[in-house]
């Protein structure tokens, strides 16, 4: 069948197996050449192995929940939608929660997905206690930072090289309600920006859209969106009738691919006016629910075609802290000489971690979306090399098109991660479209 990521670039044709049971999951990863693939939503070819993707759908079982730790035993394919729908009400919500909620547990594992708490609490591996993985030959290890420590370190953002995650357990944080406290700042430029997230370390949640389009003394013009989850004291009547509601919205849906041409320069530019004008004239203080404020674009469904047939490709890098205002800088005038102003723009703040091959470094991290075309996939190799010059690296998870040597020089932990693929018996049993790209 033919099969891509979220963005759909690249399209690739692929043998695509999911089994229903240990027995038969074991069996295909004992082929060889395996990739496990959850719900489709890494961006490019991370997921998808030509000869050998290995759907986990059908391991889709929440297994135990210990409510003194907040503790959740589930199965790889579980989504974060029915951990949040089975949780929420009975006040927990995940400790990091990516951009969507349709990403599963084992997927939120392979790329160490971060959110928009990382400043303060770090990826999604500081929610982790530990991980079954089913090896090469079919054994299965279970791993933690106290048993078999280094597989456990390398799973983790491994981008399922090192083996087949089967279960995991994972904790939860309670709250008292499913309303967040947001506060809307908007920034007159980039350093503004910067300047704001900076004195705002103390805040748990922190992210801010930015226009990628605006030149001059407006560089980089922002709205940060800082976020606490809201006690019941601070609801309204209304919200404590049921302060933990899992409110079921309608969604919108794209019914079919939009025109190539309908997203440019003008009517991008015309759509950030419009976000940056509203964003400073919505009260500086107000309650959102978790899905609007977490989740905002899980309420269209099929969003990705918005960008047409031939499908989008997402740029996010990482720019360590001392590099991060002039290498965003360098960033954002590049994008906006270029006239492709991204229609999703996002930046956040980093906190310091140090884990084996995860994604995150200390400073800023910038995320673009761009539909697929010569021009955007120009740009794109160029927002690399200013990403290089300023010691950045680039996210796996959102990556389709990146070259092997781009990847080599930005990421000094490729050797050993290699090394120890080796030394786990991971080379050749676990492979994806996206590692033979890279050389990984």
């Amino acid at each position: 069948m033919t099969v891509s990521g979220w963005g759909r670039y690249p399209v690739l044709s692929a043998q695509v197996n999911a089994p229903r049971d240990l027995a038969a999951l074991q069996r295909h990863i004992a082929a060889g050449n395996a990739i496990a693939r959850g719900n489709g939503r890494a961006y490019g070819d991370s997921a998808i192995s030509e000869t050998n993707t290995i759907s986990t759908r059908h391991f889709n079982h929440m297994c135990a929940f210990d409510r003194e730790t907040g503790q959740l035993v589930a199965e790889a394919g579980v989504l974060l939608r029915d951990i949040i729908e089975s949780f929420l009400p009975r006040g927990w919500f995940p400790y990091v929660t990516p951009g969507t909620k349709f990403v599963t547990l084992g997927g939120m594992l392979a790329a160490d997905v971060h959110g928009k708490n990382h400043h303060k609490d770090g990826s999604f591996a500081e929610c982790v206690d530990w991980i079954d993985l089913i090896d090469g030959s079919g054994a299965i290890t279970r791993c933690s930072r106290t048993e078999n420590p280094d597989l456990f370190g390398w799973t983790i953002g491994g981008m399922g090289l090192t083996g087949v995650i089967v279960r995991a357990a994972i904790r939860l944080r309670p709250v008292e309600s499913s309303w967040i406290r947001q506060r809307t700042l908007p920034a007159s430029d980039l350093d503004h920006a910067i300047d704001l997230f900076e004195a705002s370390l103390d805040a748990t949640y922190s992210v801010a859209w930015i226009d990628c389009l605006q030149r001059g003394k407006g560089l980089g013009r922002s709205l940060v969106m800082l976020g606490e989850h809201a006690p019941v004291a601070e609801l309204g009547d209304r919200q404590r009738v049921a302060p933990l509601a899992y409110a079921q919205k309608r969604k919108k849906t794209v019914p079919l691919d939009f025109p190539g041409w309908s997203l440019n320069r003008y009517s991008v530019q015309a759509f950030n006016k419009l976000y940056y004008w509203k964003g400073r004239r919505t009260p500086r203080e107000t309650l959102v629910d978790w899905d609007s404020y977490f989740y905002p674009l899980d309420a269209i469904l099929g969003w990705n075609k918005i960008y047409g047939r031939r499908g989008f490709a997402q740029f996010q890098c990482a720019i360590p802290l001392d590099q991060s205002r002039a290498g965003m800088r360098a960033l954002i005038e590049a994008i906006s000489a270029a006239g492709a102003g991204s229609f999703l723009s996002v930046l956040k703040r980093f906190g310091a971690q140090q884990s084996p091959f995860s994604f995150p470094m200390e400073g800023y991290t910038l995320s673009l979306d761009f539909p697929v075309n010569a021009q955007t996939l120009a740009l794109m190799e160029q927002l690399d090399k200013v990403t290089l010059d300023h010691g950045g690296r680039f996210y796996l998870a959102k990556d389709s098109r990146m070259s092997r040597d781009t990847f080599a020089k930005s990421e000094p932990r490729l050797e050993q991660f290699i090394a120890q693929r080796e030394k786990l018996h991971a080379t050749p049993a676990f492979q994806s479209a996206q590692s033979e790209r890279l050389g990984l």
